[in-house]
């Protein structure tokens, strides 16, 4: 998709507009400074590009800027995730994960929330899947595979975790689809690009699955857990996108009401030591 050339540019302009100079590290009163932001020749410095190539994006004489270049504006022009996205939309890109964008930060608000499923296995994934912060109860259902952290690992690599989890088969197809889907959405993620090296090479069942070329996300899912303490445990999880911090997800399961899982999840969450847990 091309540059859009009038759309880039106004946005370029708006965000430097945007910008006290102290924001950045410059004086206020600059001499020559007869407008509010930044100048054309103060972001490309911070962006680390030449004032001319800079120029043109603004112009839109520079048709095919880089990713690289786009993370550079979007870190010197202090710009969010959202705006961040924004700008890669604009310049004909797909908006991908940056080393400005720290996905393996678990945002203050979730792990609020965690707290507020007391009967339910809450976690924070990140994009390769990393659990990023639990509760107590999913604290214990995780709590075999100690003190590994990561899902596709865990479920590929770990002794116990076919006897753990009842439909193995089940769970480890849709592990791999959302993992390829997360692929492609962060392609520059090295974590994940690691990770499918990593499991393709010590894993053949992991090869099988991820060379089906299949992707589904972490809509709703059943999983079954097999505990020695609690017995089986059958959760129905949904997951939700975490806006403020691109790349991550809130799973929370529940079990069925009056059911022998809640029971089993009661008995867990009784068990637990809250101050015990590790929150990221």
């Amino acid at each position: 998709m091309p540059v859009s050339d009038s759309e880039l540019g106004a946005f370029l302009r708006a965000s430097r507009a945007r910008l006290d100079p102290a924001d950045v590290g410059l004086p206020r009163g600059a001499s020559g400074r007869r407008v509010a932001g930044l100048r054309r020749e103060e972001v490309a410095v911070l962006a680390g590009v030449s004032a001319d190539y800079y120029a043109r994006l603004e112009q839109g004489r520079e048709r095919n800027p880089s990713p690289q270049v786009m993370a550079a504006l979007g870190g010197a022009l202090r710009l969010a995730p959202d705006a961040r996205g924004h700008l890669y939309r604009l310049a004909g890109l797909n908006p991908s994960m940056t080393p400005e964008t720290a996905h393996d930060l678990v945002h203050p608000d979730l792990l609020d929330l965690l707290d507020a499923f007391p009967r339910a296995a809450a976690y924070v994934l990140g994009p390769a899947f990393d659990v990023l912060a639990v509760n107590p109860v999913a604290n214990a259902l995780l709590a075999p595979f100690a003190p590994e952290r990561n899902m596709p690992r865990i479920l590929f690599t770990h002794p116990a975790a076919k006897t753990v989890f009842a439909e193995w088969p089940v769970v480890t197809r849709a592990t791999v689809h959302a993992l390829r889907l997360n692929d492609g959405l962060y392609p520059n993620d090295r974590a994940i690009t690691d990770l499918v090296a990593e499991l393709a090479e010590s894993s053949a069942e992991f090869r099988a699955l991820w060379a089906d070329q299949s992707v589904g996300g972490l809509t709703r899912a059943y999983k079954v857990f097999v505990l020695p303490e609690a017995g089986r445990i059958e959760l129905t999880y949904q997951t939700f996108d975490v806006h403020d911090a691109p790349g991550q997800q809130l799973l929370v399961g529940t079990p069925a009401s009056g059911s022998r899982s809640e029971q089993a999840i009661a008995y867990l969450a009784s068990m637990a030591t809250p101050a015990g847990v590790p929150r990221t």
